[in-house]
């Protein structure tokens, strides 16, 4: 599942692209939005909330405010491309949504959640999301208070919860987790220092806020980026030990046994 840097990134991506520009035509693949045209809209600006994409539209006679909201989720991605370029990220009949403008085409694959909002009513899809690690709101001290509002509830499934903070997933919970000496089944209410991980969690997807190489170790050297994230039986960074690796759904979890010892 796409990390909130990677939200981060591919809507600076859309940002650049289409901010300030007049919309020349849409194309919607989605029910409910097949009829919709925004030719003549303009992008007021890209952004990004947690792991969900907000793009702010302004209607012809600027009056009307809406915003297209997209997720991610395990597949979806945003490609930018040149008029009269060839579409190549994924397959035709992934795309979901196409916009046109005079200097660039965006077109959004196997996106979910689609939806056309006001701008004011923003707050209907992103409001229950908690502090935003990469946003203007990030505030440690919330994301403190709501993950101990529900101490019985493990660390790795804590962090994963968008309602107590914005844009951790699979990746980030599990090298946060090694990096504080934390097994991923340690109760919310036994993590002696909740501020320092949370603090440590909006500094990992901070320093890679910008580029598309998600690195934990400092390295971006193939095979180097993480400590346990993607290193099942691989011996641990640290100790040696081999790394384990649980499967649940759409949630993975990597951990060192000895460095990261069950409570």
């Amino acid at each position: 599942m796409p990390e909130g840097d990677t939200v981060w990134n591919t809507a600076r991506v859309l940002h650049r692209a289409l901010a300030g520009a007049r919309l020349t035509g849409s194309d919607f693949r989605v029910p409910g939005l097949a009829t919709v045209d925004l030719a003549g809209w303009t992008v007021r600006e890209s952004a990004s909330r947690g792991k969900h994409l907000l793009l702010r539209l302004a209607g012809p006679e600027g009056g009307h405010r809406r915003t297209l909201h997209s997720h991610l989720r395990m597949e979806g991605t945003w490609r930018a491309y040149a008029p009269g370029e060839r579409w190549t990220a994924r397959p035709a009949h992934l795309i979901r949504v196409v916009l046109r403008s005079p200097a660039a085409v965006a077109v959004g694959y196997h996106l979910h959640e689609v939806a056309l909002i006001p701008t004011d009513d923003e707050a209907a899809l992103v409001g229950h999301l908690g502090p935003d690690l990469l946003g203007t709101d990030w505030d440690p001290a919330e994301a403190v208070r709501r993950l101990a509002a529900r101490p019985e509830v493990t660390i790795g499934e804590a962090l994963l919860d968008q309602r107590n903070l914005a844009g951790v997933g699979n990746l980030y919970k599990c090298e946060v987790l090694f990096l504080r000496g934390l097994s991923p089944w340690t109760p919310v209410g036994a993590v002696p220092d909740l501020t320092g991980t949370v603090t440590l969690t909006q500094r990992l997807l901070a320093a890679n806020r910008g580029r598309w190489t998600q690195s934990t170790t400092g390295s971006l050297h193939r095979g180097q980026t993480t400590y346990v994230y993607g290193r099942r039986a691989h011996p641990c960074r640290r100790c040696g030990t081999a790394i384990d690796k649980r499967d649940l759904d759409d949630r993975v979890t990597y951990w060192c046994p000895t460095c990261q010892p069950t409570p």
